[in-house]
């Protein structure tokens, strides 16, 4: 089993390292537990983007506009800790919006929201008026600034386009978590492990998740799928978005993912048990 991409050690012949988040309500992103229906995973497979190259194209999430298509806020400025209606169009070459979208994974459209130190993760689910405006209730709980990703496929083709959103105040950016390759809370456990890790190739992420020493073998559907994983990298906020395949082992989450290059990850996988979305949050570091 070839491991070309070095994780940061946490225990012997680790070749990634993992900082663990809890599953029930930890303590590291305060916004990544929740029962309600804005809370888990979502949109297309995006695990396939590559380096930026002569002729080609950087991973998805880095421009607010891609080819026709272009994201337009009403407003980037928002209050803190104050729930603030948010709207926003997709609009094409024209400068019309965009009303036509295809639903993946139940939804016409899939927000993400992280602020760019990689905590205070939340996903959402706008609404769309009839001309085309989006509008989402967004409570942003701290200062600082946040990477706002509108996941959507329209005509059959995925975008990923996304915008900064500043909320004033006193900021003090959170560091990565420390490493640890299982969480335990709540009597929750959640062991991550991989394979085949290098820049640019398709790499097995799994997710061994368990409650009081057994698997969980009741994960409920979410939005079409066992569970949805999203990395994000450092510095730039590049976005990848997978899906599981079968894994065949009670309690096991399988992913293929393609991890663009070298540098330090941010990985947010979401899955339903008990009635509640639940997140686990790792970082992960890939070598050359």
């Amino acid at each position: 089993m070839r491991t070309p991409a070095r994780l940061v050690a946490f225990g012997a012949g680790l070749a990634i390292v993992f900082a663990g988040a809890a599953l029930a309500g930890g303590a590291l992103d305060p916004l990544r537990d929740s029962g309600d229906a804005h809370g888990g995973g979502h949109g297309d497979d995006h695990s396939a983007a590559a380096p930026v190259a002569a002729g080609g194209h950087a991973p998805p999430g880095l421009a607010v506009a891609d080819d026709d298509l272009r994201l337009v806020a009403d407003t980037t400025t928002l209050p803190r800790a104050a729930s603030t209606r948010w709207t926003f169009r997709i609009v094409d070459a024209h400068g019309d919006a965009v009303t036509d979208f295809d639903v993946e994974h139940e939804r016409e459209m899939h927000l993400i929201v992280v602020r760019r130190d990689l905590s205070g993760y939340q996903h959402l689910h706008p609404r769309r008026d009839a001309d085309g405006t989006w509008r989402v209730d967004l409570r942003l709980p701290a200062a600082g600034v946040y990477r706002a990703y509108a996941d959507f496929s329209a005509g059959g083709r995925s975008s990923t386009l996304a915008t900064d959103l500043f909320v004033a105040g006193a900021f003090t950016p959170r560091a990565l978590p420390s490493p640890t390759p299982v969480d335990e809370a709540g009597g929750y456990r959640a062991e991550l492990s991989a394979e085949g890790l290098e820049p640019g190739a398709s790499a097995a992420i799994a997710y061994d998740l368990s409650r009081d020493g057994r698997p969980l073998t009741a994960i409920e559907p979410y939005l079409g799928a066992d569970g949805h994983l999203v990395a994000l990298r450092e510095g730039d906020l590049a976005f990848l978005h997978v899906h599981p395949e079968e894994s065949g082992t009670p309690g096991r989450i399988r992913f293929a993912a393609e991890l663009p290059s070298a540098g330090r990850y941010r990985l947010f996988l979401q899955f339903r048990h008990d009635g509640a979305v639940r997140t686990v949050a790792h970082t992960l570091e890939v070598s050359p």
